[in-house]
């Protein structure tokens, strides 16, 4: 152990996981993604070698799982939403304003995954270096806790779908030349790709607890990936939907849908795996 019978891990000036020693050369670990998701604190006790998870109280339990529904089944119902209307763009006949609509709609539901995740974090009970417990504290709607990497994770990742909601109210506009298409509709769509790809990649750190890497037996760790994949094929189909001024046309309108329906279709694999990753 290093000073004060504790030792950290994480990445720069953040920290995701910490170990501490109890009395009688006992030993308890913190993880802030299993903290925040399943609301356990490892404990091994004096003598053993076993470790068990000290539980959240039963109020924080109770919001984590509410908070975790919320999230996973909105993940899931957007990008069902993003999937259909990238198909219904690559293959069916609907008009501009139909399909808008079919986009934001399941921008909503990103929208409330984003800020469901966020509050998890918010809310999650805390440690105490020395005990052997989570603490629960006041429910809060809204926090500013910049130096915990869980929390800027998510903050990037609600402030991209509030930002991808930019985009698609601007997709209802009709008669844009090409500069305004490009920077009322498509300037969005790569900033909020972009938030996406910084979360899902602090996201990575967290559950690696420093450089990325894989962790094929961690459930978090899979749903970190198969959502940052997600964000992936977003940006590809982003930069693909890239208006032209020479011709007024998109670089690659099949990249475009294919690359928004199989990166729509990650977040909602992720949100069904996230279902299983609660208190």
């Amino acid at each position: 152990m290093s000073h004060a019978e504790q030792r950290t891990e994480g990445a720069g000036p953040f920290t995701t996981r910490v170990t501490w020693r109890l009395p009688g050369d006992g030993e308890a670990v913190w993880e802030s993604r299993l903290a925040r998701r399943r609301g356990v604190l490892a404990v091994r006790a004096p003598g053993s070698e076993a470790r068990h998870r000290a539980r959240a109280d039963a109020v924080a339990l109770r919001r984590l799982r509410r908070l975790n529904a919320v999230a996973a089944t909105a993940f899931v119902i957007g990008g069902a939403f993003f999937a259909a209307g990238a198909g219904v763009a690559q293959f069916g006949s609907a008009d501009a304003t139909r399909l808008a609509t079919i986009y934001f709609v399941g921008g909503l539901f990103f929208n409330t995954g984003g800020y469901a995740s966020l509050l998890q974090v918010i809310n999650a009970p805390r440690h105490v270096v020395g005990g052997r417990e989570l603490v629960t504290h006041r429910w809060r709607w809204w926090s500013y806790e910049p130096m915990r990497l869980d929390w800027l994770s998510v903050f990037l990742l609600f402030t991209g779908t509030l930002v991808f909601g930019v985009n698609l109210l601007d997709s209802f506009l009709q008669g844009l030349n090409v500069h305004q298409v490009n920077r009322l509709i498509w300037v969005p769509d790569v900033v909020g790709c972009v938030l996406f790809l910084a979360s899902g990649h602090l996201a990575l750190v967290e559950v690696c607890h420093g450089r990325p890497r894989l962790l094929p037996r961690s459930l978090g760790w899979w749903i970190v990936a198969v959502n940052q994949l997600g964000s992936v094929l977003f940006m590809v189909s982003a930069l693909a939907a890239y208006t032209r001024l020479s011709t007024g046309s998109p670089v690659n309108i099949d990249i475009a849908n294919w690359g928004t329906l199989a990166g729509a279709l990650c977040f909602s694999v992720g949100g069904v795996l996230q279902l299983f990753e609660r208190p």
